[in-house]
Formats: C-alpha cells, structure tokens, sequence
C-alpha cells in the first residue's frame, strides 16, 4: 500500500460534480496497491468488500459458465472501475476479477465507505450517485450489446 494521489485520475465519472477539496478528502480513504499479472482480485461468489479504480494496467472480468467453464465478459483498463456494487449491497461478487496486465489498483472498502456517508453525507451521496450512475452504464450498454447478438443470432438462424 502506498500514497494516494487522484490527479491523474479527476476526470473519472467516480469523481464527477466533485471539488477538488472533496476528491482530496477521498483520497485519504482509498489505498493504493500494486497488483502483479496473473493474480486474482476477487472470485466470483466471494463476498464483496471493496471497489476498484484503475489506474494503470488491465483486468479481465469473467463469469463461470459451468464448473470448470469460464467466459471473459470485458477487459478493463486505466480509468475503470469494477466491483463498484460491493460497497453498496456488500452482496457476494457475480463475476471474477484477475489482473491480465501488472495493474495498479485504488481501492475503497465498504466499512470505509459507510464511515464516509456517515461522516460527510453529501459527499457519500455524490459519490453513491457516481457510483450508480457507472453501474447503471454498464447494464445498458451489457442490454445492448446482448440485444444486438440476439438480433444477429436470429438473423442467421431465419
């Protein structure tokens, strides 16, 4: 664990409609990690506790299929965030997530997050709006890309 410094980083949709001051403020609850290749952030199943921002490096998102099957669903990089609902629901994770690229990771727990919304609501609520909002993305573009591969899929088979 290292030093957190966002700068690189305040253009992420996590930080929107965030002052400096408040994203300086998050950087003290986030940590900073360096992730070698190959290594496994989280399993799918495994309870949820934190997120993770992207800073440098690749992750590869993937799901099981059946019990020794496993489908990549997305490759993540820089700027990304992943495993954003666990600090929400603290629900277990439905997908796995393993460093394809040596990655460097922020991360923010969930006891850290309460403590935030507990501490500085307004700043929990901008940032638990981000958060859904990032979310959010995902499912419509994950609805849209599966509604264009059935529409192909059909077409082929009519």
């Amino acid at each position: 664990m290292s030093q957190v410094n966002f700068s690189e980083l305040t253009g992420s949709l996590l930080f929107k409609g965030m002052a400096t001051r408040e994203i300086e403020y998050l950087s003290s609850i986030f940590t900073l990690s360096q992730v070698p290749e190959g290594k496994t952030v989280f399993i799918e199943n495994m309870p949820g506790e934190s997120l993770y921002l992207i800073k440098q490096g690749t992750v590869q998102v993937s799901q099981m299929l059946a019990e020794v099957d496993e489908q990549a669903l997305v490759t993540l990089g820089a700027g990304d965030l992943f495993g954003e609902m666990a600090v929400i629901d603290g629900a277990n994770r439905t997908v796995t997530a393993r460093i394809t690229k040596n990655a460097v990771l922020y991360s923010l727990n969930r006891k850290n997050f309460n403590t935030l919304v507990s501490e500085n609501p307004r700043l929990g609520l901008q940032l638990t709006l981000n958060i859904v909002r990032i979310f959010s993305a995902k499912i419509r573009s994950t609805k849209k890309d599966y509604r264009t591969m059935l529409t192909a899929s059909l077409a082929r088979q009519g």
